[in-house]
């Protein structure tokens, strides 16, 4: 009979194995699917992808107890800037336990910060290392910053404290300047920071005319957590924009790649508000060094002219004499040939006239006696026209409702007929026709 050991003895064997065989601590490079902390401890998920496919080829659990986490989590944030989250590329100091009841797992010992500050660095010289291939690195510097620059579309948290400050340094500015400020919500850690940031761009761009410049800031709280800032995604969004960028988004020893590819980058919220100010202020006493160049300008040449107008003003008598008595002369000289002109011309006129008057004279004569000829002829025949003679012949002329009657059939029996003789006129009925 095959005698067989329990799950508990068959653990309890291994875990000695472990342990007589694995007992130093070792260190391990892998990239964090999970990281949760949970009553002081940190539960990871520790991955290995395989480069080409980028599929994973290995697998296991991680534990921090709280006594160590409590320890080396401050360190690695004070030197990486960040917290310990999924994605991260990690080197571990680990050692083998397998507990009965629980199973296998690894415990961490220790984490080497300076293994995920390179491993960062590497994807930020990678991001970098693209933009300059797309030729798109440096397109924000290119852009001209308006001199008028009031018109701000700010992206930022709403409740952020610095978004606060921005706005409070703008209104209060020493100059008076006046800024409208337009906030596009957006956030500013965790794992959305990029697509929030390029929804915020994106609506932005839809109403390019409506502003000067765009203002990205992140301001209160720790500077951790900036791997949102260090996408190539957004990286690319901001240097493609067409409006200026100034950005505000962390302190002094932080710059992450959307600082980089930004117009303007500052240290905080604050200084995002002073540089606007400056730039503002600096147009402003632009304009007022122009007015007084503009009016000293004015000045000098009122005074010139003025000069000039004096110097003009004392010599006018003479000069009025001397033009005077050039015009005159010139004004005799004219009267004379003009009289000169008109009398030759009237002389020659003159003559035309009497040209035209010998050849007009005795064509007018012909053409009269030729008309006074015709015009006898005219009256000898309206006078063989005249409707008195027949009557003196002994003819009469008949006439009904005023019209001469030619034929009978003209009348009607009843009309009323009036016969007009040489001396006086007959009423007459018509009675019968025939």
């Amino acid at each position: 009979m095959i005698k067989a050991l329990s799950l508990f003895e068959l653990n309890s064997l291994v875990a000695d194995v472990i342990d007589s065989t694995m007992s130093r601590s070792y260190w391990v490079q892998a990239e964090l699917s999970e990281a949760r902390e949970n009553r002081g401890h940190c539960y990871m998920e520790l991955i290995e992808k395989n480069e080409g496919s980028n599929a994973p080829i290995a697998r296991a659990s991680a534990k921090c107890w709280s006594n160590v986490w409590m320890l080396i989590k401050p360190a690695f944030i004070r030197m990486t800037g960040q917290e310990v989250r999924a994605g991260m590329k990690v080197m571990l100091q680990v050692h083998a336990q397998f507990h009965p009841q629980y199973g296998f797992s690894w415990i961490v010992d220790d984490i080497n910060p300076e293994y995920t500050m390179g491993d960062m660095m590497r994807k930020r010289q990678e991001i970098i290392r693209q933009l300059k291939a797309e030729g798109v690195l440096e397109l924000q510097k290119e852009l001209h910053f308006p001199i008028f620059a009031q018109r701000i579309a700010v992206i930022s948290s709403e409740t952020a404290a610095g978004y606060g400050d921005f706005c409070n340094q703008l209104e209060t500015n020493e100059y008076e300047l006046y800024f409208h400020v337009e906030l596009f919500p957006a956030v500013m850690q965790g794992d959305h920071v990029e697509q929030s940031i390029i929804n915020a761009l994106n609506q932005i761009n839809s109403r390019e005319d409506d502003f000067d410049c765009v203002v990205i800031i992140r301001g209160g709280g720790a500077t951790a957590d900036l791997s949102g800032f260090d996408t190539l995604s957004l990286a690319e969004n901001v240097a493609n924009f067409p409006l200026p960028i100034v950005t505000g988004i962390g302190h002094e020893r932080d710059e992450s790649v959307l600082d980089m590819v930004s117009f303007q980058r500052v240290k905080t919220p604050t200084a995002a508000a002073a540089y606007l100010i400056d730039h503002l202020a600096s147009t402003l006493m632009r304009v007022e060094n122009a007015q007084t160049q503009i009016v000293d300008s004015v000045r000098r040449a009122l005074e010139v002219e003025k000069m000039r107008i004096q110097h003009i003003g004392i010599h006018i008598p003479v000069l009025f004499s001397v033009v005077r008595t050039k015009q005159e002369a010139r004004l005799d000289g004219l009267s004379q040939r003009l009289l000169m002109k008109l009398k030759e011309t009237m002389k020659q006129t003159n003559f035309h006239l009497s040209t035209l008057q010998s050849r007009i004279l005795p064509t007018l004569q012909n053409r009269l006696s030729i008309e006074q000829h015709r015009l006898e002829i005219l009256e000898q025949r309206a006078r063989l026209l005249d409707p008195s003679l027949p009557l003196k012949r002994g003819y009469s002329i008949t006439l009904c409702n005023g019209k001469t009657v030619r034929n009978a059939k003209d009348l009607k029996i009843g009309d009323t007929i009036i016969t007009r003789l040489e001396k006086g006129e007959v009423e007459s009925r018509v009675e019968r026709l025939s």
